[in-house]
C-alpha cells in the first residue's frame, strides 16, 4: 500500500506539493476551508467579472514548470501565458513616469528623461544581478535546517555580493542616485509585504527577474494556474476536498498521524501545512507542543504589511497599461505609517490592474475589471476597520482617478472591498498580514520556520510563512524543498523533483 500524506489547503503551495507527493507515487489528499482551490491565489466571480483575489503578477515560470513536468505536463500546454510590455506604468507623486520595459533602449531612454546620469547604472544593475541569481539559486532551492546549513562554504562566498549589511534602497545608490529610478528598482520589496528601506539587499533580484524573464500574465488571471495545477493533481490521482476545515492537526507523541474534520479522524503517514503558518499553528497544533513557535512567541514575531483591496466591474474600458503603481509623493512617509506608526496615510501608494487591456476573459464585453491594491498595516488597535472602511474606500475613488482610471459611480455594476479585518477574520490570516512573517534577516532562513517542521516529526511546511518565503515563485520553490525533504523521510527517491541544471535559468521562460 502506497503511504498516504495528508495537505491542510489547497493554496499554490499545497497544490505544488500535491503534484510531485502524487507523481512519486504517495497517495494524497487535499482538505480546504473555503469552497474553492487556490487560497490567496483564487478567483472572485460575481455579475459577470472575475477577479484575482490576491497575487496578479506572474514571474520566472521556470519552477512551477519543472514542477510539472513531474507530472508530465507543461505550464504553456495548460495555460496560456502573455508577456507583458510595458511591464507595469509606474507613476511617482513626486512627478515623471516610467513604462518599465524589458527592452533596454527604450528603458535607457525612459531613465534619461529622469536622470540622465543614472543611464549606465541600469545595464551595470542588469549585469550584476545576473551573476547574484545564479550564486543565489542553490540556496534557494536549499532547506536551512539548523546553521550548519547557513554556515556551509558556497553561502560565505555569497556575502559580498549579497551585502547582508545592507539595505536594498542603499544597494541600488550604487547604480542610480534619483530616487524616483531607485524606487522603480525596489518597489518590489513590496511583492513581500516590506519597505525597501528596510528589506534585505539580496532581494534586489527580484527587479531583475522582472526584466530578465519577463513579466506574464495568465490568460484568466492567475487564478487560472492554480485551476490548472489542481486539474493536473486530480488526473494523479489526488483528493481534493472543498469546503472542508480541518479541526485540529492530531499527534502521537509529537508525531503528526492525521488531522481532525468534523468530528472524523483521517489518518495519514504525513502531514503537510499550506494553511497561513501562524494561524495554522494557534488553531491546529496544541501550543503545548511548541517551545520555539509557541502562541507568546508568535505574538512576538515581525509581520508584513496587509493590503486594502478594492474590486470594480465597471461599464466600458481604459486605454491604459495592464499594471500601473503609484508611488506616493512622500514615499518614506508613507511606509513609516504602514511599518511602525501602524496609521492610514492620506497619501497612500496604490497599484491598479487593468487587467482587460490583455484579457477580455474577465469581463463581458463592452466592460472592465479594476483590481486596486493599497498596502496598509496589518491589524493593529491604532485602526478600526469598521470605522474607517467606508472612508478608505472613498479616498481610494478618488486615488484610482489619479491613475487615469476616471470611473463614474453610475458605471459601476459591481463592487467589492477586502480591509485587513476580512483577511485576518475571513480568510483567516494571522493579523491580516496577507504577506506572512516578514522577511528581515532575523526571520529568513533557519530563522524562519522550516520546510520539516523542527518542533515536530512527520509535519512539514509550504507556503509564504516558510523557507523561502513569500511570492509564487518563492512558494513553488519552497513546495520542492518540502517535498522532497518528505520523500527523503519515506527512503523514496527525490532526483525527479530536483531543479535541472542543463539548461539557462530563463530558457524555459521563452521555449
Amino acid at each position: 500500500m502506497p503511504k498516504e500524506v495528508i495537505i491542510v489547503g489547497a493554496g499554490p503551495g499545497g497544490l505544488a506539493s500535491a503534484i510531485q507527493l502524487a507523481a512519486a507515487g504517495l497517495r494524497v489528499r487535499i482538505f480546504e476551508r473555503l469552497p474553492m482551490i487556490g487560497g490567496r491565489t483564487s478567483r472572485i466571480e460575481a455579475n459577470g467579472f472575475k477577479f484575482d483575489l490576491g497575487p496578479t503578477f506572474f514571474l520566472y515560470q521556470r519552477i512551477l514548470d519543472e514542477i510539472l513536468q513531474t507530472a508530465g505536463t507543461r505550464l504553456c500546454d495548460e495555460v496560456e501565458m502573455v508577456r507583458l510590455d510595458p511591464q507595469y506604468r509606474i507613476q511617482f507623486g513626486a512627478g515623471g513616469r516610467l513604462d518599465c520595459t524589458p527592452n533596454i533602449a527604450a528603458m535607457e531612454k525612459q531613465i534619461a528623461a529622469l536622470c540622465p546620469k543614472d543611464v549606465p547604472g541600469f545595464r551595470r544593475f542588469l549585469e550584476e544581478n545576473r551573476t547574484k541569481l545564479a550564486l543565489m539559486q542553490p540556496c534557494l532551492e536549499t532547506p536551512f535546517l539548523g546553521w550548519r546549513d547557513v554556515m556551509k562554504l558556497r553561502l560565505l562566498k555569497l556575502l559580498p555580493m549579497i551585502r547582508p549589511h545592507q539595505t536594498l534602497d542603499q544597494y541600488l545608490r550604487r547604480y542610480f542616485s534619483d530616487e524616483r529610478v531607485r524606487l522603480a528598482f525596489c518597489f518590489q520589496s513590496k511583492y513581500l509585504g516590506m519597505s525597501p528601506f528596510r528589506c534585505p539587499s539580496l532581494f534586489s533580484i527580484l527587479s531583475f527577474i522582472e526584466y530578465e524573464y519577463g513579466v506574464w500574465h495568465p490568460i484568466g488571471g492567475c487564478a487560472s494556474v492554480t485551476e490548472a495545477m489542481a486539474r493536473v493533481a486530480e488526473g494523479l490521482g489526488v483528493e481534493i476536498n472543498l469546503s472542508t476545515p480541518v479541526d485540529e492537526i492530531l499527534f502521537e507523541g509529537r508525531r503528526a498521524v492525521g488531522v481532525r474534520v468534523g468530528g472524523v479522524v483521517h489518518r495519514a503517514d504525513a502531514v503537510v501545512v499550506n494553511a497561513d503558518f501562524a494561524r495554522a499553528m494557534e488553531k491546529l497544533v496544541p501550543d503545548r507542543l511548541r517551545k520555539r513557535w509557541s502562541n507568546r512567541k508568535l505574538a512576538k514575531k515581525k509581520y508584513s504589511c496587509s493590503t486594502f483591496m478594492m474590486y470594480l466591474g465597471v461599464d466600458g474600458t481604459f486605454d491604459l497599461p495592464h499594471h500601473t503603481i503609484h508611488i506616493a509623493r512622500d514615499y518614506a512617509n508613507n511606509l513609516d505609517d504602514i511599518e511602525n506608526k501602524h496609521v492610514l496615510s492620506d497619501d497612500p501608494s496604490f497599484y491598479v490592474q487593468n487587467a482587460c487591456v490583455t484579457d477580455r476573459t474577465p469581463a463581458p464585453a463592452g466592460q472592465s475589471t479594476l483590481y486596486a491594491l493599497t498596502p496598509v498595516t496589518h491589524q493593529h488597535a491604532n485602526v478600526n476597520w469598521a470605522k474607517e472602511r467606508e472612508r478608505y474606500t472613498q479616498l481610494m475613488m478618488r486615488k484610482i482617478k489619479q491613475a487615469g482610471f476616471d470611473v463614474d459611480p453610475k458605471r459601476i455594476r459591481y463592487q467589492r472591498v477586502i480591509t485587513p479585518a476580512e483577511w485576518d477574520h475571513q480568510y483567516e490570516v494571522y493579523r491580516g498580514a496577507t504577506f506572512n512573517l516578514a522577511h528581515g534577516l532575523d526571520q529568513m532562513l533557519h530563522f524562519r520556520p522550516r520546510n520539516r517542521f523542527e518542533e515536530l516529526d512527520r509535519l512539514y511546511l509550504v507556503g509564504g510563512g516558510t523557507h523561502p518565503g513569500s511570492g509564487l515563485p518563492v512558494i513553488f520553490e519552497g513546495a520542492r524543498i518540502s517535498a522532497r525533504l518528505l520523500l527523503e523521510d519515506f527512503g523514496m527517491s527525490t532526483k525527479q523533483l530536483m531543479p535541472r541544471r542543463d539548461v539557462p535559468a530563463g530558457a524555459m521562460l521563452t521555449a
